[in-house]
């Protein structure tokens, strides 16, 4: 004959396998025993109802293919729960236990393709023991996706560092995303002070979020992507949860005019110095053997700082001009340079220019300025901070650096 407490720990046994949604029900030391055995929970003769023990763990037992990203509980009715261990590989899942004993939940992510067996010890309402053991096992994807906060693609996003007004929220993934949606919805952005915004996919491997104006200086920012055990599509899966933070410091936007040749620099809205400058001066060339056409222009459109250099060497190779007897070839030293596209555009230092710095546009497409503007320009902008660029013949595309913002934002 089975005593109760035997009963109880049998489980499966005797009192019922555990998947989600079922329950272990067991008899409390409340309820009589007859005749050598032990009552259910509706009560033997002289005793009254003993309510049972229900006990529902999540995965569902012996469930497969269970996204890392599953949340393990336990919850138990008529009973307290007092340890909860789920564990796979020698290794344990953090989680918490409610304080009333009556639920417990992962803490910790799971790991793809292990079995993970949930050990439960507790007790009903009268103190009798309750033992249960369960296993499942996660999926185990074809491959998995790797992700990147960036600044710019060119520079990694520094957790916890100021960025300006112009700097959007960046995502890289290291395979094409076909599955956006779900993606999307996996990631989240949150600020404070709270202001709106949305996702643009600029590529299948990068997402961007910007809210529909610069940020306001101050804003606080966190971005959580929350993949691990997402399709992120044709059978692969997000690799891992990662989050990332940034402040946006002083508002900096520094306005180029191709008709004025004076650049305005405004800090917190105030126009705080004016650079007389030398843009891109026009024209056209024909590079490689297709004959492929160039344009020394300096784009419209909103800009954002990617990365300051004291000493770049500037060369017309990088657009495929190699021939030293071209009258378009060069190759400079050019010092205090700010990158402000893909494609090659600075604001940067350029003495030998200075006769024609506020009368005459004759750079390759970069912003010209004299030293001593070039150095106060290379100390007080910064990476995410704005150079508008206006009243030139070409626009600045999405994917030259952050053209983010020259996308209407009912179309981002």
């Amino acid at each position: 004959m089975l005593s109760r407490r035997k009963m109880l720990v049998t489980g499966a046994g005797v009192a019922g396998a555990v998947v989600a949604g079922s329950v272990l029900a067991g008899c409390s030391d409340g309820a009589k025993k007859t005749g050598g055995a032990a009552t259910g929970a509706t009560g033997g003769p002289g005793g009254g109802a003993a309510q049972q023990v229900k006990l529902t763990i999540t995965p569902a037992a012996d469930a497969k293919d269970v996204p890392p990203g599953s949340p393990v509980t336990v919850a138990i009715e008529n009973g307290t729960l007092d340890t909860v261990t789920v564990a796979a590989s020698g290794k344990s899942v953090a989680g918490t236990l409610a304080d009333d004993k009556h639920n417990w939940q992962s803490t910790g992510a799971l790991a793809y393709g292990q079995t993970y067996t949930v050990t439960v010890t507790g007790v009903d309402a009268t103190g009798t023991a309750v033992n249960q053991t369960a296993t499942f096992t996660t999926l185990k994807p074809a491959s998995t996706v790797s992700i990147t906060f960036q600044a710019n693609p060119m520079l990694a996003l520094k957790n916890g560092s100021t960025y300006g007004v112009g700097q959007p929220v960046i995502v890289f993934f290291n395979k094409a995303v076909t599955n956006k949606d779900a993606v999307e919805q996996a990631m989240k952005v949150s600020t404070s002070p709270e202001v709106e915004g949305k996702w643009h996919w600029v590529s299948g491997q990068s997402a961007h979020w910007r809210p529909e104006k610069y940020w306001a200086p101050g804003t606080k920012v966190k971005v959580d992507a929350n993949l691990l055990g997402v399709d992120v599509g044709n059978g692969v899966y997000g690799g891992t949860n990662a989050s990332a933070n940034f402040s946006i410091g002083k508002s900096r936007i520094a306005i180029a005019d191709s008709n004025t040749k004076q650049m305005e620099c405004y800090v917190d809205g105030q126009m705080v110095r004016k650079i007389p400058c030398s843009m891109g001066r026009g024209g056209k060339g024909t590079i490689g053997s297709k004959g492929e056409k160039i344009d020394y222009l300096t784009a419209s459109g909103v800009h954002v700082l990617m990365t300051k250099e004291p000493l770049v060497t500037m060369s017309s190779a990088s657009y495929g001009v190699t021939n030293k007897n071209d009258p378009n070839f060069y190759e400079e030293k050019i010092r205090l340079a700010c990158r402000i596209s893909l494609s090659g555009e600075y604001v940067h230092l350029a003495d030998w220019n200075i006769p024609k710095h506020g009368k005459e546009n004759t750079s390759h497409g970069c912003i010209n300025v004299a030293p001593d503007h070039a150095k106060w320009f290379y100390d007080n902008f910064d990476v995410g901070d704005v150079v508008e660029v206006r009243n030139t013949p070409k626009n600045l595309p999405l994917t030259d650096g952050l053209g983010d913002w020259n996308i209407p934002y009912a179309q981002w």
